[in-house]
């Protein structure tokens, strides 16, 4: 029974990993403050670089990369914060999304309290930045990274687009 429960759990995130719904754009007042909040957070430019936010049956991708792939000084900072946010992740600190959306980001509670042999967070450098894959066979814990990915979504809607699975990458090509 409890290999059904799942399995049947697994197939409903799956399905609704399916279908690809935009995250609703936040306020132009709550974008402002996320804008400011965000830049004592992440020392990249938010204007030079793209947040990638991609849904998959088991978690997500989250890339960041920039739009001028010479920008040297730019990649470094992502991967530098990619990096950092990831080892906390790990440990279940939460505190840096926190910091810019709030406490109550969906998906977080779920998140700060999974076991971190449930939750894996795999960091990885791209040529134009980083990126962070988040996975899980706990369809509770997929559900929560994916409405952490529609909040990002939301509050970064003038810097973030939504990917798409197995074409992730497509920003890199710009």
């Amino acid at each position: 029974m409890k290999n059904f429960l799942t399995l049947a759990g697994l197939l409903i995130v799956a399905l609704t990993t399916m279908v690809s719904y935009a995250a609703e754009k936040a306020s132009e007042k709550r974008l402002d403050e996320v804008v400011e909040r965000g830049s004592h957070v992440m020392p990249f430019d938010l204007e030079q670089t793209t947040h990638v936010f991609s849904k998959t049956a088991q978690g997500g991708l989250q890339q960041v990369v920039v739009k001028n792939s010479k920008n040297a000084a730019q990649i470094q900072l992502i991967r530098q914060h990619l990096a950092k946010i990831s080892a906390e992740f790990k440990k279940g600190d939460f505190s840096n999304p926190e910091k810019i959306h709030g406490k109550e980001m969906p998906g977080l509670a779920v998140l700060r309290h999974t076991k971190s042999e449930d939750f894996k967070v795999d960091y990885q450098t791209l040529p134009n930045g980083a990126q962070i894959n988040y996975s899980s066979k706990q369809a509770s814990v997929i559900a929560a990274i994916h409405q952490f990915f529609d909040a990002q979504l939301s509050d970064h809607a003038r810097h973030a687009v939504s990917g798409h699975e197995g074409h992730a990458n497509h920003s890199m090509h710009q």
